[in-house]
């Protein structure tokens, strides 16, 4: 078993494996189930992931307090329109993590990946580059392996929860998960995948966690939209040759750090941040009532 990215890497480059496989391999030793129901397994978490997807892309959808919904539907038809900035690709990824976030925030199925406050990272990423490079069904299932090979090393040796380690915790996690998955998705290295991991968590390193009105909404579906197109950008950047001067490991244990230093008001108590801005008290008094706004 491997406790860290170190290790991880370690053992796919001595043993010429697939980063997926030896998050497979370690899963069969751990539950002691069969390949075949692991990848099962894994394949219906792929499905409501393209299902919350779908759904986010194509309908109207809102939470039930109103503060967030169909942001995915205007990028969806800001891309058709052809006059976009960036590229369709990154711009269909970024749309579909917020259809994600959506559906989470309307009370849909979601998978977390590896929180529901960040779960349109992984997904995002994974059906925004499917039309590019038209992966297999099972490239897509080992795409989440990876993503659970780094979310696992983030989960045991620091914190994936945004209470414990702010928003760098939760998006952050799934920004760097995403990025070294899709590098195997492209065929590139396992080192490869672990300096996208590097490159796309420091480049989240500190974000604090803010609720509006203690909701899963503002800012969290649009934190989720940048998570996306960071991972994109930072496979890209490893895909190159390009390295983190910084080990993967230790931006990952930075990121713990930081997260034990920060304050509680800046750790998902809506107390601190955009969700003490006048705005944000006045969007907690109109959903919660005018008593919670005075604290």
């Amino acid at each position: 078993m491997f406790k860290n990215v170190a290790e991880l890497i370690e053992i796919a480059e001595r043993e010429n494996k697939l980063i997926s496989e030896v998050m497979i391999e370690q899963e069969i030793e751990v539950t002691e189930k069969s390949r075949e129901l692991i990848f099962d397994q894994m394949r219906r978490n792929l499905q409501v992931m393209e299902a919350a997807v779908e759904r986010g892309i194509s309908e109207d959808v809102r939470s039930v307090s109103g503060l967030t919904g169909g942001d995915a539907v205007l990028l969806q038809n800001y891309i058709k329109k052809g006059h976009f900035l960036s590229s369709d690709v990154l711009l269909d990824a970024v749309s579909k993590a917020v259809a994600t976030n959506e559906v989470n925030a309307a009370m849909g199925t979601i998978c977390a990946t590896p929180t529901a406050g960040s779960a349109g990272v992984v997904p995002g990423v994974l059906f925004g580059m499917k039309n590019k490079l038209e992966p297999t069904e099972e490239q897509m299932i080992r795409y989440l392996f990876v993503a659970g090979a780094f979310g696992f090393v983030v989960a045991n040796n620091a914190s994936i929860s945004g209470a414990a380690g702010g928003c760098q915790a939760e998006v952050g996690s799934a920004t760097g998960m995403a990025a070294a998955a899709l590098v195997e998705l492209a065929g590139g290295t396992p080192q490869q995948s672990a300096e996208a991991m590097a490159i796309a968590l420091k480049n989240m390193l500190g974000l604090v966690c803010d609720p509006v009105a203690g909701l899963v909404e503002v800012p969290c579906v649009k934190r989720n939209a940048m998570g996306a197109s960071n991972a994109i950008v930072a496979a890209d950047m490893a895909l190159a040759g390009i390295t983190s001067r910084i080990p993967c490991d230790e931006v990952i244990d930075a990121m713990y750090k930081i997260g034990q230093t920060m304050p509680e008001t800046l750790r998902e108590t809506g107390e601190g941040g955009l969700a003490a801005t006048p705005t944000g008290r006045a969007y907690e008094a109109k959903i919660f009532g005018s008593a919670m706004s005075k604290r």
